[in-house]
């Protein structure tokens, strides 16, 4: 006799399989080798790997890296990411140190460092940052610097210290549009990150700022376009547009895939509304040639400042 009070287990969806414009190479060059033994040596946390980033074996094909600080372990816990969540690792103070000298051995002529959101941090983890740029610049004085930072939600003074500390970049990801924060990012506040980044630019006004979105999560094209407004209202410079991958089977579903045609319209979209660089395919993330991104921003302003110095001569 069978017992009616035994609830079914409810079979998981099979994930969609991947169209063919966001199928990539597994990584099995001899550069990416190299790379990834320097990352072993030094003992390098880096969100290539904890975030099941699809471009790892072109970006450490080339030597190219985005380092985490403040260890391995997350506060939250986005549904999104792929990062660890739970007792964050105790506080390295050699790690500043540690990820410059690693910097100089790849030869970086431009590193972006990151880290987990450190809520149980005084200051959210802003002084390893600090220290972090301040070393890079003692080591390896020509590479610039992106910081992409946690919102230092609460955390009085965080934000100050990291932009006095003049890295080149300062990216911040809103991620996804307001209406998902709940359900996409539910340890953080959209209007939040935007002040954040408003504020970045606030107190330097010739600091580059940069933020980007994942598509697929959801959301409306309407509400993409309003986060747009809402970043250049902030006047952020560059925004990167990616399609979400989801992790595992523990993480949010992709709603739908995105197509290529549809970032080419966004990317149109957002330098209309007047961003200086705009990074929107399948297969883009944050730090997705960030160095090459950031030397085409520096060769602009440069020609425009150069432009302005003839006219006013």
């Amino acid at each position: 006799m069978s017992d009616s009070s035994v609830t079914p287990i409810k079979k998981r969806a099979k994930r969609a399989p991947k169209p063919p414009w966001l199928r990539v190479k597994a990584p099995n060059s001899r550069e990416y080798d190299s790379t990834r033994k320097l990352m072993r040596t030094h003992k390098l946390n880096t969100v290539c790997e904890e975030a099941a980033c699809p471009n790892i074996g072109e970006c450490w094909a080339q030597g190219h890296a985005t380092v985490m600080i403040l260890g391995s372990v997350c506060t939250r816990a986005c549904a999104f990411c792929n990062v660890a969540t739970g007792r964050p690792d105790q506080l390295d103070p050699h790690e500043p140190e540690e990820r410059a000298r690693a910097a100089e051995a790849l030869g970086l002529s431009h590193m972006v460092i990151t880290s987990v959101d450190r809520d149980d941090l005084a200051d959210g983890g802003a002084q390893q940052f600090v220290r972090s740029i301040e070393c890079m610049r003692e080591t390896s004085p020509e590479t610039t610097i992106e910081v992409l930072t946690p919102d230092f939600r609460n955390k009085e003074g965080a934000l100050e210290s990291v932009v006095a500390a003049k890295p080149d970049v300062f990216n911040h990801n809103l991620e996804t549009v307001p209406r998902l924060y709940t359900e996409i990012r539910p340890g953080a506040r959209y209007y939040h990150s935007l002040r954040l980044l408003d504020r970045a630019k606030q107190l330097d006004p010739s600091l580059f700022t940069k933020s980007g979105i994942m598509v697929g999560l959801g959301e409306e094209r309407r509400e993409v376009l309003q986060v747009m407004d809402d970043l250049r209202t902030a006047q952020v410079d560059f925004i990167t547009i990616g399609q979400y991958l989801q992790p595992t089977q523990r993480h949010h579903e992709v709603m739908r895939f995105v197509t290529p045609d549809e970032f080419k319209e966004y990317e149109r979209l957002a330098y209309a509304k007047g961003f200086l660089m705009v990074s929107a395919t399948p297969l883009t993330r944050s730090s997705y040639l960030a160095g090459d991104d950031f030397a085409k921003l520096s060769a602009n302003r440069h020609a425009k400042l150069a432009a302005k110095a003839d006219k006013e001569a």
